[in-house]
This record gives C-alpha cells, structure tokens and sequence, in this order.
C-alpha cells in the first residue's frame, strides 16, 4: 500500500486527476506537481476556467454538441449546409471532424454506439431525434461518420433501416488504405475494405 507524501488537498487532486482519459496515478502526480508548483500561472487560472466551463457548458439540444450556447455555434451558423447531416458517435468525433475542414455540414452526437452486451438499446441513443430531423423534408444526405467497429456498424445498419422510409440518402465514410499507409502494415480487414470500396483512377 502506498503511502501519501503530501497533505490530503494534493492527493485529492491527484485522484481527480487520474480519471482523466489518458491520465494514470504516474501521470496525475506529474500533472499535480506541475500545477502546484505554477500555482499563479497554471492552477488557479485553471482551476477558474474550470469553474466557468461547469457553469456555462450545455449539451445543444438540436445535435447534441457541447458549447455555451444552445443551439450550439454550429447548428447556429448560417454558412452550413443544413441538407447534410453528419452522424458521429461523441462529440470527440465532431470535434475531430471539425479540426480536418473536410465538411461544412450540420451534426447529429448519438451518444455512444448500440451495444447488447454493455445493455445499450436503441431508445439510449438519440436515433429517434435524428430520424425526426431528417423527415422534415430540409435534410438530403445522412453521412454515418460511426467507427469501424462490429457496435457502429450495427449502429450504422440500424439508423440505414430506421431511415428508409425517409428521402434521405445515406452514405458513409469510406474505409480502407490510409493516406500514407504502406499495403504490408495493413491488416487483412482493412485490405478487404479497401478492395470493396476501390474508386476509379
């Protein structure tokens, strides 16, 4: 059993700290270290911006972002395509998204994938509301932006069936070589994808 090397404020930073993504016991003490030892120039304008964001933060209720906002600053940006919709599974694939510049459209956050295993159904995603913005008729194109995994691909096949009786087209990210990949690193379903899904040269 370890023993606490410093007062019972620190340690409790420490464990707050460790449950951050990414961030193990090793890591957070570094982290706190670091914070405690840059009090005025790390933790306290750290710990105020923390202090905003709990206050301020709100989940957009149109697409289920993140922002201070609600609707969020991009359902609220009149530049944006509004007939296409990009499904993502969290708000951190939104963000990657955002970050490349590849799309100018409209989002729609499920919330997680479907996964019978962990119990998570279709009612604990926010299918229904998408289904609901696509059959006002402004929608045109559903982008399933869901990973590639056996859950988001069920997830994928369901939101497919669900809106069918929709004029909306759904399409998907394409899978397959990366930009720079080299063939002989590549596994054998990545291989297969590819070929599936090869486009003219």
């Amino acid at each position: 059993m370890s023993r606490s090397v410093a007062g019972p404020e620190i340690e409790r930073l420490i464990q707050l700290l460790a449950r951050l993504p990414g961030l193990g016991p090793r890591s957070a003490r570094r982290a706190a270290l670091a914070l405690v030892k840059k009090k005025d120039q790390l933790l306290v304008p750290l710990a105020s911006a923390m202090n905003v964001a709990a206050e301020r933060i709100l989940t957009c209720s149109v697409c289920g972002n993140i922002d201070t906002s609600d609707p969020c600053t991009i359902c609220s940006d009149t530049e944006r395509d509004t007939r296409t919709i990009v499904v993502v599974e969290d708000v951190s694939d939104l963000w990657a998204l955002e970050r490349s510049g590849a799309v100018k459209a409209r989002y729609h956050v499920l919330g997680g994938t479907l996964s019978p295993l962990d119990g998570v159904g279709p009612e604990d995603l926010t299918i229904d509301q998408l289904v609901r913005r696509c059959s006002g008729g402004e929608v045109s194109e559903v982008i399933l932006a869901v990973n590639a995994t056996v859950d988001g691909q069920t997830t994928a096949h369901v939101i497919t069936d669900r809106l069918s009786g929709t004029p909306v087209k759904v399409s998907r990210l394409a899978h397959g070589v990366p930009v720079g990949g080299e063939l002989e690193y590549l596994d054998e379903g990545t291989l297969a994808a590819a070929i599936r899904a090869r486009t003219p040269f």
